[in-house]
């Protein structure tokens, strides 16, 4: 009964979560954690939440203590990765993306923030091997072909950029970030044939 109580909350901060109440999910986490100190499913939920509020400093604090009570949680590394991912600490990033990717292997959105994070640290082609890996798990996620056009036009691939954010589009007509990076790639690809042109 009394672990069916706490189950009960932690899918009740979940619905919230989804629903976008992440102020009542974290009172929930919180009330949850009050019943048992150690549960780490509380801690993801709280660190998911903050994730969303871009409260990151929590969102570590919390998804480290989740790590701690099970240094093999996937969606904790997941989380966390996420985190270090939002402040450009790429390096941090990969290490728990990785590790995510080992305990769950061929998870599309685990593979989406790894290719992000190797992307953005340097290692491009890399990075756009494992997004489109990504992609390929999930070929409907907007998400998914979101990253990868923003990653194919700071590459200068305009083709398969507006490819990429038209597919979104198709999806979902109002996206207005979609609508921007669609003009975005017709600007920088005339801005970049003029360039190449005068070198000429």
């Amino acid at each position: 009964m009394y672990d069916q109580n706490i189950n009960f909350l932690i899918q009740e901060a979940d619905k919230l979560k989804v629903q976008g109440a992440h102020e009542e999910a974290i009172k929930i986490c919180e009330r949850a954690l009050c019943d048992d100190i150690e549960m780490q499913e509380a801690y993801e939920e709280l660190g998911d939440n903050y994730l969303s509020l871009k409260e990151y400093e929590k969102a570590e604090k919390a998804l480290i203590q989740a790590l701690r009570i099970n240094p093999n949680s996937a969606n904790a590394h997941y989380l966390i990765g996420f985190t270090y991912s939002a402040i450009g600490q790429w390096n941090e990033s990969i290490a728990h993306l990785e590790k995510a990717d080992q305990i769950q292997p061929n998870h599309p959105e685990i593979l989406r923030c790894l290719g992000w994070s190797i992307f953005h640290l340097g290692e491009r082609k890399q990075g756009l091997i494992i997004l489109e890996r990504s992609l390929n798990l999930s070929p409907n996620d907007p998400l998914i072909l979101s990253d990868l056009g923003v990653c194919y036009l700071n590459d200068k691939n305009f083709e398969r950029a507006k490819q990429l954010f038209q597919t979104v589009l198709d999806m979902e007509p109002e996206n207005e970030k979609v609508k921007e990076c669609l003009y975005a790639v017709e600007f920088f690809k005339k801005e970049f044939s003029k360039f190449r042109n005068k070198k000429k």
